[in-house]
């Protein structure tokens, strides 16, 4: 698209904008207030104009201003029985774009986050490997580096609304995520580095991965994933891996469950079958309406949600011009298409991306619109570039009932209210 289009597409969505706050009495009574001189906020000098404010050196780590105290991590108590092997959830509610803060990107935890100093630290390679390897955070340090952007999902985010809507929130119904740029190692650099000479075909070997923290959270990893697009990270959005994140080092496995992704990495064992941990064994299966299990459903599907308006995030602006946005992603490509329907999937319109999708990361999307007051019944639904379309919550349990909790990537409603409050509802159909 020319300069000249942008610029009349930009002028054409300002006119827009303009006469919906007019025809709702929004533009006219800004203007008409400021002409006047009555809006003190304008005619005053205000305390913030008239003395200094902090130094440089106030937060020597930049915190968020008090005002946004609100935007953090939630827990939900009654979900596990202790906070020690238990979940907190991402407010994408009140964020925008696609990059999750780290300071309040969700937690999974089996037995508490761990303090590992980088000069204790230590990595494993060992099992059908040419030659067991040791490495020091600093010998991490010295290889070819890598910068890549991944979301991360539990596999258990959205599992409370298999049976029916539970949790009022997109905080909460959705918010086991979140979506940082990795700087780090490729895991294939590490495995070549030991040799896999000795492993012989590796079509059918698998690596073992291992955590330090008293749980030994493992996770068995076939060979194809582990030397295509695996990482060993120690950095995040630019800075040190937080302590909850795994610090000093973590693995990385774009698109699958993020139980995969362990952290604080201890060892890496090349092996000739999977191990079958407690991890992907007594969980993270899914669980069908005939009591059996399928295992191995490691790619987090197609999935979207509405961040705002949300029952976290109401209108409170009134009738006329409203933007209507969320977050997409898919574990098996990238995302190009979201559409957005107002009336509960009757009817639906294709949403505006803010940028092309981007391979196994989070994608932000928009529907400019106007709001009358009108109730909606508000849906998104991704897709993503092998051709996959995100399913109904109908569809799901027709193939797989309702007895499951894991990997739930179902459409999501809102009902919301004339009043700009919204609450979780569920649509059949």
């Amino acid at each position: 698209m020319s300069d000249t289009q942008n610029g009349q597409n930009r002028g054409a969505s300002r006119r827009a904008f303009l006469r919906g706050a007019a025809a709702t009495g929004v533009g006219l009574a800004a203007s008409k207030a400021a002409a006047e001189g009555s809006d003190p906020l304008i005619t005053e000098k205000q305390e913030w104009a008239i003395y200094t404010g902090a130094g440089v050196d106030e937060t020597p780590y930049g915190l968020p201003i008090k005002y946004e105290g609100d935007v953090i991590r939630r827990n939900v108590p009654w979900l596990t029985a202790d906070p020690i092997s238990s979940i907190n959830f991402t407010p994408i509610h009140a964020l925008d774009g696609t990059i999750t803060p780290q300071g309040c990107a969700f937690e999974r935890h089996h037995s508490g986050a761990i303090e590992l100093k980088k000069e204790d630290y230590r990595l494993m390679i060992n099992g059908l490997v040419d030659q067991p390897l040791v490495f020091t955070y600093e010998d991490l340090e010295r290889f070819p580096r890598v910068n890549r952007t991944f979301f991360l999902e539990c596999a258990a985010n959205t599992g409370m609304e298999w049976a029916g809507a539970q949790l009022n929130g997109a905080q909460f119904t959705h918010g086991m995520i979140h979506n940082m740029e990795y700087t780090g190692v490729t895991l294939r650099t590490l495995l070549e580095e030991a040799g896999l000479g000795a492993a012989g075909d590796l079509s059918d070997k698998w690596v073992y991965v291992e955590g330090a923290d008293a749980s030994s959270n493992g996770r068995s990893i076939p060979m194809e994933k582990a030397l295509d697009d695996c990482m060993i990270a120690f950095k995040a959005n630019g800075e040190a891996l937080r302590m909850e994140h795994g610090y000093p080092v973590r693995l990385v496995v774009p698109g699958w469950e993020g139980n995969m992704w362990v952290k604080w990495l201890r060892r890496i064992e090349v092996t000739a079958q999977a191990i079958e941990s407690r991890e992907e064994t007594s969980k993270y299966t899914d669980t069908l309406a005939d009591g059996t299990s399928r295992k191995w459903t490691w790619v987090m599907d197609a999935k979207s949600v509405v961040t705002s308006p949300s029952p976290q995030s109401p209108i409170k602006h009134g009738k006329g011009p409203l933007v209507i946005t969320g977050l997409a992603w898919s574990g098996r490509g990238a995302i190009t298409g979201v559409d957005v329907s107002i009336d509960g999937g009757k009817t639906w319109q294709k949403a505006r991306l803010a940028n092309e999708g981007q391979s196994m990361a989070l994608t932000r999307f928009y529907l400019d619109t106007t709001w009358n007051g009108e109730e909606m019944l508000l849906q998104s639904r991704a897709h993503d570039e092998t051709g996959y379309v995100q399913p109904t919550k109908a569809q799901l349990r027709e193939v797989r009932g309702e007895n499951s909790v894991y990997h739930n990537n179902c459409i999501q409603t809102w009902h919301v209210k004339a009043n700009g409050e919204a609450e979780n509802v569920e649509v059949s159909s």
